[in-house]
């Protein structure tokens, strides 16, 4: 899914996207008490949802494992990629799907989500699959459901990239949603009536962030140029240094466009 060409890795990222949200979801039942985000999560509510509140009952995902299109690799960690989602333009072209309702129903609305935290390799090639990884519990789903907004998106997470970092699943998903947590974010609706450049884009989530440079993060977009997810690059002690040129993404001056959703 990563570290190809930008075309091929961008592919692959859409094809693992589909897979994971391909899942049957089990209905939540209508009226049932539900937690604020920042009751939860401290601190994550202000900075990445405009408003999250979780249901006392979560789908359940069905298991994730290897196939041959993607299969398990045993490699040594070079660094780490952040990858975050734009929620509004997910919801743009998918928010009437029954696997969307948490993330794009049910009076909620996000800005920036958690996709993952994903190991990479010494080079091109990551790890993945790393381990048989049991089906994620109520209290893991709930807990970051405001972070990462599907049962099933937190049960493929886990088992392609959580089982390669040597945590459990709660201490995989904790070192994950901290990071996240510290992140701060421009003025994207004033940036969306801008024409805007990928390294435009990255140079204000930079600036919103001191100790995050530019070059710490690829943007991309779909074909039609609207922003996706900005990748942020992290060395073996996940601090945030420079991508590697076989990261992808769209170049510096290539044109991206933000959808704003609704208001």
């Amino acid at each position: 899914m990563r570290h190809q060409s930008t075309t091929r890795r961008e592919q692959r990222c859409r094809r693992g996207l589909r897979s994971y949200r391909a899942g049957v979801v089990r209905h939540v039942p209508r009226g049932v008490a539900a937690a604020l985000a920042a009751m939860s999560l401290p601190g994550l509510a202000s900075a990445q949802s405009y408003r999250c509140a979780v249901p006392t009952q979560v789908e359940v995902p069905h298991a994730d494992g290897p196939s041959a299109e993607q299969p398990r690799r045993l490699l040594p960690i070079g660094g780490y990629t952040l990858a975050i989602s734009w929620a509004p333009q997910y919801c743009r072209g998918k928010g009437d799907r029954a696997d969307a309702r948490f993330e794009c129903g049910s009076g909620n609305r996000f800005g920036f989500t958690l996709h993952g935290l994903w190991p990479d390799g010494e080079g091109a090639v990551w790890p993945q699959y790393c381990a048989a990884a049991d089906i994620l519990p109520p209290t893991t789903i709930r807990k970051n459901m405001c972070a990462t907004p599907s049962a099933q998106l937190l049960q493929h997470e886990w088992a392609k990239h959580g089982t390669c970092t040597g945590l459990t699943p709660d201490a995989y998903f904790d070192t994950a949603t901290q990071l996240f947590a510290k992140l701060r974010y421009p003025d994207m609706a004033a940036l969306s009536r801008k024409a805007l450049t990928a390294g435009q884009l990255a140079a204000a989530i930079a600036r919103a962030n001191p100790g995050v440079g530019a070059a710490a993060m690829r943007i991309t977009a779909n074909r039609q140029g609207w922003l996706e997810e900005v990748w942020l690059c992290l060395d073996k002690r996940r601090q945030f240094a420079r991508c590697p040129l076989h990261q992808g993404g769209l170049r510096a001056d290539q044109p991206v466009k933000i959808w704003r959703g609704r208001r």
